[in-house]
Formats: C-alpha cells, structure tokens, sequence
C-alpha cells in the first residue's frame, strides 16, 4: 500500500504567484549599480528587487486571493529558508481545508484538519482523521505522498523560480511615485498584459526588497507578501507524544527521486 498522495494545488498557487510577477516582467534580470532610488528607472528598480530577493537566506510569504483561470481561492503563510526549513499553513479555500506544515531539513509535520481529510482524501479521510486526531503526521520530505505540499515550502525552489523566469519583459513598465505600505516606503512598480495588472511594491529604503505583489483583472484578484528577510524559521516542533508516524497512518510509500 503507497497510501494517498495529499493534494497538489499548495506547490502549484506559490509557483503560480512567483510567476505572475516574473512572467509580467517585474522583477527583471541584470544588475543596477545606482543607490538613489528616486533616481533609478523603473526597470533598475525591478532588477535591484530581484537581485534581493535572490539573496535572501529567509522570509515570511503570505498569499491570499484568487488567480483566475478557473482557479479556487487560497492562502498561504509561510516562513521559509534555504535549509529546508519551513513552518506555517495552507488554506485550500472554500472549505477545501488546510494544513499546518513544520519541515525541518528532511523531517516534515503535517496536521490536516477535517475538511482536508474529507475533500483531499475522499476515500478513507475520515478514518484517517480520527485516527490522528489532534496531533500532527511526521514523515520524510522526500515522500511521494507529502511532495505536492513540502516542495512549496523551500525558499530555493521559489528562488529558482524567480531566477529561471525573470526575462519576460512583453509591455511597459511603469514606476509610480512612493507611498506607504503600512509603515514601509515603497516605490509600485506596475505592468499591464492581457487586462492584468500586476503591481509589485518595493521597498524604497534599505534594501530594495518586493514586499508585496498584485495580481488584478481577467478574473484575478490576488496579493503576496513578503516580509522578516533574514530572520530564522521558527525552531519548535512537535512532541513525540504529539504526533504520529505517517507510514503507521497511511502505509508504506516509495521517496521519489
């Protein structure tokens, strides 16, 4: 028995969002080498964000909305580094269910809770829910079963994404003047392609990382942001009392490769 494979749309909304700002062209490739903000073209602004994000050891991304194209509505909320470290939840949306995630390097803790056993995992969900009952599944990354929701939750993978897709430069880009996002100063930087606008906010003081992004128009309606560049993942995890191994609960499973 291999057990079920636990959904696949967190992996594929964060790779979605990445792609909704590189694909527009927003964050840019290449270096720019001026300091003064005010004086830097919407594209060296685009470029200087991008070369930030990429250099970021951490970060917390939260996402929330709706990406069209016949896509359910979801969230994220996410602290994550290179290490393979990641805590926090995914929300499926429309009662989908959600998920409370805490990876460690190689080792992962997954609490579903009801209505994800009961829409992910129709066959057999509800026994496994009441099996586990308030404690968390612990497995290996490396599981088939658990990749759809830990390849999300590694910031080289999202990284990657950013590097492998930051070329598409298809219509103008536009600077906007500063403004606040919360007690930020940010410059918007703002793309329009195929009636969607994506706006990305950079910070506009220290360095220029994108602190959130929009995603609006053709049936989109979705935001990201990120924030706490450089601070650990939270270290604690569950208790041996309060979980329980995945391969007792769902059965044997090959890793993938």
């Amino acid at each position: 028995m291999t057990g079920p494979h636990l959904g696949t749309r967190p992996a594929a909304w964060t790779a979605a969002i990445v792609l909704s700002v590189t694909g527009s062209g927003v964050i840019g490739s290449g270096v720019a080498r001026a300091d003064d903000i005010d004086r830097l073209t919407a594209q060296q602004i685009a470029d200087r964000s991008r070369d930030a994000l990429l250099g970021a050891h951490s970060m917390h991304l939260r996402t929330n909305g709706d990406l069209g194209r016949g896509s359910t509505p979801m969230s994220l909320d996410l602290t994550l580094d290179r290490d393979g470290n990641c805590n926090g939840s995914v929300d499926l949306g429309r009662s989908q269910g959600s998920v409370q995630i805490i990876k460690r390097g190689d080792d992962v803790w997954l609490k579903p809770d009801a209505d994800f056993w009961k829409n992910q995992v129709p066959d057999g969900g509800s026994a496994f829910a009441a099996i586990l009952g308030d404690r968390f599944m612990r497995g290996s990354a490396d599981d088939a079963r658990l990749r759809a929701l830990t390849k999300g939750c590694d910031l080289n993978t999202f990284q990657k994404l950013v590097s492998d897709n930051a070329d598409n430069d298809t219509g103008t880009l536009n600077k906007a003047a500063k403004t606040s996002l919360g007690k930020a100063s940010v410059v918007p930087l703002t793309r329009v392609r195929d009636a969607t606008t994506v706006t990305l906010y950079v910070a506009a003081t220290g360095k220029p990382y994108p602190l959130r992004l929009t995603v609006r128009g053709n049936g989109a309606d979705a935001a990201a942001d990120f924030s706490a560049f450089g601070k650990p993942v939270p270290t604690t995890t569950p208790a041996p009392d309060d979980t329980f191994d995945i391969n007792a609960l769902l059965g044997r499973s090959t890793k993938t490769a």
